[in-house]
C-alpha cells in the first residue's frame, strides 16, 4: 500500500515523523507531496496511490478521478467541505476526518480572542470581564465541549444548541440546553459559533438572528466562513455600534470590515484553531491510524460519505 501526504502547509517535522511511524511499522509505503504550489503536481503525485492523508488541501473530482488505485481520504481535522465527497462515493472512496484532534487548540483560541476583545484589544482603556457572561455555544460536538470546560473556569454562564445533541448530554455537563438557535442568542452576551458548512447552516448566520443578541453582544467564528452572511454582518454592525466579531476565518470582505470596524472586528490572517503542534501532531498521527486500521481491519468508524 502507498500513502500520500499532501499538504501544501505542511504538518511539523513531528508530525511527519509519526505519521511515517505508523505506515511503515504496518509494512505501507509512505510518500510526501510538501508545499505544492500548482495542481498538476497534487494529480501527477495521486496517480498510483491508495490512501490520501491531506490538512485542507483540495480533493475534487479531479483530484479523485486521477487517482485509479484511491480507496481512502482521510482529512486531518474535523471539517472536511474541502474534499467532494460526491465524487468520493461514486469513486468508491471512503473519506474520514480525525473529530476531536483539534478541538482543545480550537477552543483554546475562542478564548485567547475574546479576552483580547473585551479588553479592547489592550489598547490602554478599561474593558470587560468574562466571569459572569453568559456564554452561547452554538453546536456541542466536540470544540463545543471544551469551549464548555474552558469557560467553566472563567466562572461564565453556560448555554448551548445543537439540533443533534440530546439535552441530557449537555445538562450532564452543567450546561443549559436552548430549545432553538433563536433562544440562544437572545439569551446570550457571547455567542461561540461551532457549526459545520452545509447548505441548511450556509450564510444561516444573518443580520435577523444577530440582532437578537444583547447591548455588549461579542460573536466568535473558529467554525467556517461560509456560515456567515457577511453582507448582512456589515449591515448589523453599522447599525449596533456595540457588537463585536472576532474569527479565525478571513472574510471575503475583511478589508471593509476593517475600515469601518476598528476597535470591534479582528481576524487571524488565516485559519488558525489547529494551528498548534499538539494539535497538528494529533492529527496527523490519527489521520495514518485510521488508514492503518481501514486497510488491515476494515474499520470506517469516522467515515463522512
Amino acid at each position: 500500500m502507498k500513502i500520500l501526504v499532501a499538504t501544501d502547509k505542511p504538518f511539523a517535522k513531528v508530525a511527519v515523523e509519526g505519521i511515517r511511524k505508523e505506515v511503515e511499522a504496518a509494512g505501507y509505503e509512505l510518500v510526501l507531496l510538501e508545499k505544492y504550489t500548482q495542481k498538476q503536481q497534487l494529480l501527477d503525485a495521486v496517480a498510483n496511490v491508495d490512501a490520501i492523508i491531506v490538512r485542507s488541501d483540495i480533493i475534487d473530482k479531479e483530484v479523485i478521478a486521477a487517482a485509479g488505485n484511491l480507496k481512502i481520504v482521510v482529512r486531518a481535522g474535523a471539517g472536511y467541505d474541502n474534499i467532494d465527497l460526491e465524487a468520493a462515493t461514486e469513486a468508491k472512496v471512503c473519506v474520514m476526518n480525525t473529530p476531536g484532534q483539534n478541538a482543545n487548540a480550537v477552543a483554546e483560541l475562542v478564548f485567547g480572542m475574546l479576552i483580547y476583545a473585551l479588553r479592547n484589544f489592550y489598547n490602554g482603556t478599561s474593558g470587560t470581564e468574562l466571569k459572569g457572561k453568559k456564554l452561547g455555544i452554538h453546536a456541542y460536538g466536540n470544540v463545543g465541549r471544551n469551549v464548555a470546560r474552558i469557560a467553566r473556569g472563567f466562572g461564565m454562564q453556560l448555554y448551548a444548541f445543537d439540533m443533534y445533541c440530546s439535552d441530557e448530554l449537555i445538562h450532564n455537563d452543567g450546561v443549559i440546553p436552548m430549545s432553538s438557535k433563536k433562544a440562544l442568542y437572545e439569551k446570550c452576551d457571547i455567542v461561540s459559533l461551532h457549526i459545520p458548512a452545509t447548505p441548511e447552516t450556509k450564510k444561516s448566520i444573518n443580520k435577523e438572528l444577530l440582532s437578537l443578541m444583547p447591548e455588549g453582544a461579542v460573536l466568535v467564528n473558529t467554525a467556517r466562513k461560509e456560515v456567515i452572511n457577511e453582507e448582512e454582518m456589515v449591515e448589523l454592525m453599522e447599525a449596533r455600534p456595540d457588537f463585536k466579531y472576532l474569527t479565525d476565518i478571513l472574510p471575503g470582505n475583511h478589508e471593509e470590515m476593517t475600515r469601518k470596524f476598528q476597535g470591534r472586528y479582528f481576524s487571524t490572517p488565516k485559519k488558525m484553531g489547529a494551528q498548534t503542534a499538539e494539535a497538528n501532531i494529533n492529527a496527523g498521527i490519527a489521520a495514518a491510524r485510521q488508514i492503518v486500521d481501514f486497510f488491515q481491519k476494515g474499520t470506517q468508524r469516522f467515515r463522512v460519505n
